[in-house]
Parts: C-alpha cells; structure tokens; sequence
C-alpha cells in the first residue's frame, strides 16, 4: 500500500511524524517530487488565481502524487494545537478543497482531524479517520504513533541546535555543528516566515544557502523554543487567532528585542491574510526599535535574480552598520 505525503505546507514540520507512522504501520510512504516551475504551471490549472501561492503549490504536489501512482493521499484537517488557537482557514478547509478540486480521487484522500493541546500532534484520538480508513487496531496505531512521537520530538531537538529543517530531512546533522560564523564583524539576521515560506526552495529561492554564502547568520521561529517566541509578546493585548501566525510574531518580537539579532527579513507569500497583520506590525515596531526590517514578497512568478540583489543589498547594509559599530568599540 502506497501513501502519498504531500512535500508542501505543513510538511516541513510534520514529516517526521507522518513518515514514521505510516511506515510503522506497514505502508510504503511516497513524498512528491520538490517543487519546480512546471508543477507549479500545472498546480495553477486547478486553483482559482485569487488564492495564495503556497495552497496553489500543494494542488501541484497532490497532482503529482496521484500521478505517481498511490494508493491514498493523505492530507489531514489541521484544527488546532493550542488552547484557544486554531490554523488559518486553508488548512480548516484543505481536504474538502482537495475532495473538490481531485473529484475522481476523492474516495481516497485520508483526512483526519487533528486537534491537540501541543505540537506534537501524536495523540491517539486525532487518528481514528486512519484507523478507520485503513483499518488499522489500535494497539497497532499506538505502537506507531510511539515512534512518531519519539521522532517529532529528535527533529525539534536538532532545530532547537540551530539546525534548518533542510539539514535534518536531508540527514546532514550526523556528528556536525550548525553553521555559525563567529567573527566579531558577522551580521544576523532573523528570518521570518512559515516554514513552507522558508524551506520551500522554489518559494524562498534557497534563501537561507545564499545568506551562508555571503557569511551570515540565519535564525528562524522553527530553531526557537516556547519560551524564547513568547518571551516579549506579554505586552499585546491579544494575541492573533492562528497558532502558527503566533509563532512568527512571537519569533519576530524576540528577533526585534535581542540585542544579536542586526536585522529581520519577512518572507511572506502574496495573499496571505494573516500575514498581513504580521507584516504591519513588524514594521511599526521595528521603526521604534530602529532595526533594519525587510519584506520579501513572492508568488509564482517572482525571480531569483530581483531576490538575490535584495538580499545583497539588505546584507551589505548590515555589515556597513556592524562595521562601524565594530570599529567605534575598538577605538
């Protein structure tokens, strides 16, 4: 039995859970191929062109899958993994979209609803469409959501080491250090955005390989604990409705407050509501904080090379700042 898993949203937190437990229960699990321009094409076929980018990429990846060949796909109804929070509607909504968009595959499209009170979604009662759909014993789906909990719980360890979710799915965390350049003129930067935003290499451009590349430091919400996110959100009347949209804030509050950080970029995809919120008040808080803020805005078409140049210039500011904020202390 082949299950096909999605490589988009959020896939690039969840994997290791999803993969683990399917492959505990016996089933051979197919991600779809990464990202490029012509599954995009084809993605946008299906989607209504109001909708945002990242949902028309993850129309892209479902295709692909069923065009691999598998026998379900599974694509879950993420509710809420915080009291008193709950996902953005797109997430509420995604498998009745799929249902919709991939009628003739409907009856094989496994999708649970997952509510918990954490992160590690592996409780036992946010499966039973799983359970139901594939017949699976309980006994058997506890047994698997054991390691899936143990394996979320190893990936999150290694982001907290300062590890991108790139390295860890690509297994390149075995016996090394995360990237960190010590030399006392080196700018960091806090980078903002969901993590199918960051670690997307067709949305992000590989954004974070091009900030290594010019010897900078990158920090993202997914290398930060709860406590450091929501360390410096205590003065908001109200926090927002949608947990992971909490964790960018929160993420980008730390990075405006802590003296290391030299400047916060914001990934954000055309269309995104809840960003919109996120955007403004960064922007507002980081004038009164006087820290270098900047907003990449990205959909389907937008070019490597207009990133690139943007990263540059924001980068060769930065180090012009630090330079001669090094160089005053020398004196």
């Amino acid at each position: 039995m082949k299950i096909g898993i999605p490589r988009a949203l959020v896939y690039y937190y969840y994997y290791p859970i999803w993969v683990s437990m399917f492959e505990e229960l016996g089933a051979e699990v197919v991600i779809s191929d990464e990202t490029s321009k012509n599954m995009i094409n084809e993605g946008i076929k299906l989607t209504v062109q109001e909708i945002c980018v990242p949902i028309k990429i993850f129309n892209s990846h479902v295709l692909n899958l069923i065009e691999k060949g598998v026998d379900y796909v599974f694509i879950p109804r993420l509710v809420s993994i915080k009291k008193y929070e709950t996902f953005c509607p797109k997430f509420l909504g995604l498998p009745d979209m799929a249902k919709n968009v991939f009628k003739d595959f409907e009856d094989r499209i496994i999708s649970p609803k997952i509510s918990s009170s954490t992160d590690n979604i592996t409780n036992l009662s946010s499966y039973k469409e799983v359970m139901k759909k594939l017949n699976i014993p309980s006994g058997k789906m506890k047994s698997a959501l054991k390691v899936a909990s143990k394996k979320f719980e190893e990936f999150r360890n290694l982001s907290l080491k300062g590890f991108t979710i790139s390295e860890i799915l690509e297994g390149k965390t075995s016996g090394k250090k995360p990237f960190k350049n010590t030399a006392p003129d080196t700018v960091n930067i806090g980078l903002l955005g969901y993590v199918y935003n960051v670690y997307d290499n067709f949305i992000s451009m590989d954004i974070i390989s091009k900030f290594r590349s010019l010897g900078v430091n990158v920090v993202t919400f997914d290398m930060l604990s709860e406590k450091e996110i929501y360390k410096h959100m205590g003065h908001l009347n109200k926090h927002l409705f949608w947990t992971f949209s909490n964790k960018i804030l929160g993420a980008g509050m730390y990075f405006l407050n802590e003296d290391q950080f030299d400047g916060i970029i914001h990934i954000t995809a055309f269309g995104c509501g809840p960003d919109s919120y996120i955007g403004k008040m960064m922007e507002l808080d980081s004038d009164k904080k006087h820290k270098p803020f900047l907003t990449i805005r990205v959909d389907e078409h937008t070019g490597e090379s207009h990133l690139v140049t943007r990263v540059e210039a924001f980068t060769d500011m930065l180090k012009r700042k630090k330079m001669s904020q090094v160089g005053r202390v020398s004196v």
